[in-house]
C-alpha cells in the first residue's frame, strides 16, 4: 500500500508540475549589472573569462554571508499607505483565467528600499486583514502565487486575534513586469537578478515590520510557502523581531532546489546550456541559501514549525530533512511536521486542511508563550 500511494503521489505531482504550458526557458545570464551597488562587489574582480565570472560570484557570495547584516539592511520607507482597489487574480497559469473576485481589498503599499529597473516591481504590495489586539503575521506565497492566494489564512487568523499582512514577492501579481505571463524573474537563469530579488523580498518584509510596528503591533510571526518560506528564513534571521516563524516547505541551498526540483526544470535548461553543474549552483547561489544563515538565525530566541511532504519532487524530503536535523542539532525552539502529500498537492484537499490545522496550533501557542515571556520581562 505504501508503495501504491507514493507512485500515485508522485504520479499527481507530476502532472500538477506539467499541467502549466508557459513556463519559459531563458538564456543562462550572470547579471553582473544587478550586483554592481551590492556591498562590498566592489572588491571582487569581474573578468571575461566564464572562469573569471564564476569565480566572481563565488567569491560576492561568500563575503555577503560573512557581511549579511549589511547585505540586508535597508532605509526604512517614507511613503507608507493604505489604498483602496478591487481584488484582482493576476492569473499565472496557461489554462483560461478565473474572473476576478466581486470585492475590494486594503492593500499596504510603499517604495521598496532596494528597487529593481522595473517600476511595477518597485511598489511594495500586501493585502491587509486587520484584527484586534497586537499580533501580526506576515504572510508570504509560494513562487507564481496569484493575487488571492493564501488570502483564505485570513480567516483563519483573524479570529484568533492575529492580522494578517498577506504579501506579494517581488515581480508576483500588481508588481510582475507588463512582459511577463509568470514571476520568472524572481527566479531564473539570470544569477544577478535572482539574488537582487531575493534581497529585495527580504528588506520588504523588514520595512513591513516597520509599518506595522508604527501602527502599534508588539508581536510578529511570518508564515512562508516554498519559495516564501526561503525569505522567511533569512529575514527572521536577520530581523529580532520575528520570533514566531512557520516555513512552509523547508530546504538547504536554492541552487538544489533549483536544480532537482521538477518545478524549475525551465530553469535548469537554461543553466545547464553552459556546462555549470549542481555543486557550482549552489556556490554561487549561496547568499540566498538558507542553510548559510544558522548561526544568524541562532541569535535570538525562536519558536518555530517547519512543515515539509514526505512525497515533494520541488523541495525534495532529502533536503528538508538536512534543514531539520540542523534544527535539532543547534536545539532551536522547532516543531517538524511531516504531511504524507509533495509539494503542489499541500494545497489539495485534505492535505490544505491538515496543513493550516498545524499552523493554527502552533501559532496559538507560540504567540500565548511569547506573550507571557514579553510581559514577564
Amino acid at each position: 500500500m505504501k508503495r501504491l500511494y507514493k507512485r500515485w503521489m508522485h504520479s499527481w505531482e507530476e502532472r500538477m508540475t506539467s499541467r502549466d504550458t508557459n513556463r519559459v526557458v531563458r538564456p543562462f545570464a550572470w547579471g553582473h549589472e544587478w550586483t554592481r551597488n551590492f556591498p562590498g562587489a566592489d572588491r571582487f574582480a569581474w573578468g571575461e573569462s566564464f572562469e573569471e565570472q564564476f569565480d566572481y560570484f563565488t567569491q560576492l557570495n561568500r563575503h555577503i554571508v560573512v557581511h549579511s547584516d549589511e547585505f540586508f539592511s535597508y532605509d526604512k520607507p517614507t511613503d507608507f499607505r493604505l489604498e483602496q482597489r478591487r481584488v484582482q487574480v493576476f492569473f499565472t497559469g496557461s489554462g483560461e483565467a478565473p474572473k476576478d473576485p466581486d470585492e475590494t481589498g486594503t492593500y499596504l503599499r510603499f517604495t521598496s528600499p532596494h528597487p529593481s529597473p522595473f517600476p511595477e516591481n518597485n511598489s511594495f504590495n500586501a493585502r491587509w486583514f486587520p484584527t484586534r489586539g497586537k499580533r501580526a503575521i506576515i504572510v508570504l506565497p509560494q513562487w507564481n502565487a496569484d493575487g488571492i492566494s493564501h488570502n483564505g489564512f485570513a480567516r483563519i487568523f483573524n479570529p484568533m486575534g492575529i492580522s494578517v499582512l498577506r504579501m506579494s514577492a517581488p515581480y508576483h501579481d500588481i508588481r510582475r513586469p507588463a512582459d511577463l505571463q509568470r514571476a520568472d524573474y524572481a527566479v531564473s537563469a539570470n544569477v544577478g537578478r535572482t539574488i537582487h530579488a531575493a534581497r529585495q523580498g527580504i528588506t520588504d518584509i523588514r520595512a513591513a515590520l516597520d509599518w506595522l510596528q508604527g501602527e502599534g503591533y508588539r508581536h510578529f510571526a511570518i508564515l512562508g510557502t516554498s519559495l516564501g518560506s526561503c525569505y522567511a528564513f533569512i529575514a527572521s534571521a536577520h530581523d529580532e523581531r520575528l520570533r514566531i516563524n512557520v516555513f512552509n516547505h523547508a530546504s538547504t541551498y536554492f541552487g538544489d532546489v533549483v536544480w532537482t526540483g521538477q518545478s524549475t526544470r525551465h530553469v535548469r535548461a537554461g543553466i545547464e546550456a553552459v556546462n555549470l553543474d549542481a555543486e557550482g549552483l549552489r556556490q554561487i547561489w549561496l547568499s540566498v541559501s538558507p542553510m548559510a544563515f544558522f548561526d544568524k538565525f541562532s541569535r535570538w530566541p525562536k519558536k518555530s514549525l517547519m512543515i515539509y511532504g514526505k512525497y515533494d519532487l520541488t523541495f525534495l524530503p532529502e533536503f528538508s530533512l538536512q534543514i531539520a536535523e540542523e534544527f535539532r542539532r543547534r536545539k532551536l525552539d522547532t516543531l517538524i511536521k511531516e504531511l504524507p502529500c509533495g509539494h503542489y498537492s499541500l494545497g489539495e484537499t485534505p492535505y490544505k486542511y491538515m496543513d493550516a490545522w498545524h499552523i493554527s496550533r502552533f501559532l496559538r501557542r507560540a504567540f500565548g508563550a511569547h506573550m507571557q515571556t514579553q510581559h514577564a520581562v
